[in-house]
């Protein structure tokens, strides 16, 4: 009657191994450790790079536990912090600037248990300490950039469609003066067809003949999304250079943007990348030899600059003007791909301002070259510089040269990460320390310890047997808990911790429910093998019900919550399951093994 076949066991069995492999790298501390990257692709982190940066350490005193090369980038463990922040210093005078040297925890989960998949949870900010950010958006610039390619595109348009007009731009709208009624109802067709979302009121009379173009309110929403959303990817783009786990970038409100960077703790260097641009500048090259010859030999002549043009072979030098024809704020957006000789390149979109410099710039230097700059950091480097053999409009830009397609990607999400939407401020700035974060874990773990401990003394007061195999069945539900955290790499937070000291709570009240029930028939003159059965089964209905109910309002909180919510909210419904798990299933299966095997039981003790 109260026995579970050997397969029901086996998987209990089954499910309390893998709750210990996968909950066991959390009692590992991380290490700290420096992470170095290529600030470029073509910046190639290898193991001439790991003997420079263990050389520099040896001539500087430090001591390293180890090095290792992981993707284009490598790492290396330090026994402390003080040893990692010196070190850092360290590296990154040894490297220059042409790599990315952050700071980062290394897990020290043992070898056989990460080849099982085994990791520790990944800890949230106020956990694992790191910086804060809450960035304004300017929504009022976002919306005149787009009023400006309005006006861009309404000036195209009659041009192509040979309709004179006079266009201007006010604030956020967008006015084309135009001659009499019939150029005003042309103009009014062409422009209600590239620009359909647009607003057009037309003002006609005393020879005033004009077309007003604003911006629905529907529209000024999205264009305010947008730019929020756009935005975000940049700093995403951005932040992933850092090699920080577990970023979190999102919209808070309608105009700003929340940037948490767990295990970052060098707040000026975060700011760095996350306000970091690359930009590209069109230059014309000078190809005079003699001028070129005077400036490799150190005399650059005024107006000129000497810089490095990546080739194949290698980097070569380049005379080009100081003087810059087109800068980076005018590109729309920049894609990978490839040119007619199926070589990689990049394909930049420039606006309207930027298309018509371009074909400007075309017409009057065809035969001469001219520069692609790209500049980082005050850093300019030549991507490419070709040939110009024909005036080139359309406001389509292609660049290509010696560039491999990891160039070309790595070029073109720099361009892109350098074009926000509309520019932002740090509204916000907080630092949280590690020893800070590391206060939380214990003042979270000690706190759910406690509250443990109360709820087994007072089961085992209670409910004698009975409540050791709920306070056995409690201990395996944080096991399976700690093990899915872990498992699904979900972030925990401070609230998450709050959370699994509730999901206790409430998975005792399971165990408190099917021991009344057994209690119950007890009373009521039952057998002890009936009264078990009866008392499982009868209390199953009641814990379904709570259960799915708190559920709902979990997947509630996870599905429209966010930030700390969202963490409370996945920590309480994996809790809500791992709880209905051990609370019947396994602590059945306990008792079961009390009583089940015996002949005769004349009492049961709850």
């Amino acid at each position: 009657m109260n026995r579970y076949p050997i397969w029901k066991n086996l998987i209990i069995l089954v499910a309390v191994a893998a709750g210990l492999v996968y909950t066991l790298p959390n009692i590992y501390d991380p290490s700290p450790a420096v992470q170095v990257s290529g600030a470029r692709s073509s910046v190639k982190v290898d193991t001439a790079t790991l003997d420079q940066v263990e050389k520099a350490l040896a001539a500087a005193n430090i001591p390293l536990e180890g090095g290792f090369l992981e993707g284009n980038g490598l790492k290396v463990r330090f026994k402390d912090t003080d040893t990692q922040f010196k070190a850092r210093s360290t590296i990154e005078h040894a490297l220059g600037s042409n790599y990315v040297v952050a700071l980062n925890l290394l897990p020290n989960t043992p070898s056989f248990l990460s080849s099982m998949g085994a990791k520790p949870m990944a800890l949230g900010l106020d956990l694992q300490g790191g910086v804060h950010f809450t960035m304004e958006v300017d929504m009022k610039a976002a919306i005149d950039k787009q009023a400006e390619r309005v006006a861009g595109d309404v000036r195209r348009e009659l041009k192509d469609k040979k309709i004179r007009g006079l266009i201007k731009r006010t604030g956020d709208k967008v006015e084309v003066q135009l001659r009499d009624e019939e150029t005003l109802a042309a103009a009014r067709t062409a422009i209600e067809r590239v620009l359909p979302l647009m607003q057009i009121a037309a003002r006609s009379g005393d020879n005033n003949y004009r077309l007003i173009l604003t911006f629905s309110d529907a529209e000024r929403l999205r264009i305010q999304n947008d730019a929020v959303k756009q935005n975000i990817a940049t700093l995403h783009n951005r932040v992933n250079e850092l090699g920080t786990t577990e970023p979190v970038i999102q919209q808070q409100g309608a105009d700003r943007i929340i940037v948490q960077l767990p295990g970052v703790q060098d707040t000026a260097r975060a700011k760095d990348i996350i306000g970091r641009t690359a930009t590209l500048e069109v230059r014309m090259v000078d190809d005079d030899p003699g001028r070129f010859e005077a400036a490799l030999g150190g005399n650059v002549p005024a107006g000129y600059e000497l810089l490095d043009e990546l080739d194949a072979s290698g980097n070569r030098k380049i005379l080009v003007k100081k003087d810059v024809e087109l800068t980076g704020e005018n590109i729309n957006d920049a894609q990978a791909g490839f040119d007619d000789q199926n070589q990689p390149a990049v394909h930049i979109s420039l606006d309207s301002v930027g298309g018509n410099i371009f074909r400007l710039l075309t017409a009057e230097n065809i035969g001469k070259r001219m520069a692609m700059v790209l500049v980082e950091k005050g850093n300019a480097q030549v991507v490419t510089a070709p040939v110009i053999r024909a005036e080139i409009g359309g406001g389509k830009v292609q660049i290509s040269g010696s560039m491999t397609t990891a160039d070309a990607n790595d070029t073109a999400l720099l361009l892109r990460a350098g074009s926000l939407a509309a520019p932002m401020t740090v509204a916000e700035e907080r630092t949280i320390g590690p020893s800070l974060g590391k206060e939380n874990i214990q003042k979270g773990f000690h706190s759910t310890l406690y509250g443990f401990l109360a709820v087994v003394v007072f089961m085992v007061i209670y409910y004698r047997v009975f409540g050791i195999t709920a306070s056995v069945a409690l201990g395996a539900n944080v096991l399976f808990l700690i093990a899915l955290l872990s498992l699904l790499q979900a972030t925990l937070t401070l609230p998450g911790i709050a959370a699994i000291a509730l999901t206790l709570g409430m998975a005792i009240d399971s165990n408190v429910l099917i021991n009344e029930r057994v209690r119950e028939e007890i009373r009521n003159g039952v057998p002890p093998q009936s009264a078990i059965k009866a008392g499982y089964e009868h209390a199953w209905a009641t814990i379904l019900d709570s259960n799915v109910t708190t559920l709902i309002a979990g997947v509630a909180l996870l599905i429209f919550g966010s930030g700390a919510v969202r963490g409370f909210a996945v920590v309480h419904c994996l809790g809500i399951m791992t709880s209905m798990f051990s609370a019947v299933v396994v602590s059945r299966a306990l008792v079961n093994l009390i009583y089940g095997y015996r002949r005769r039981v004349t009492s049961l003790s709850v």
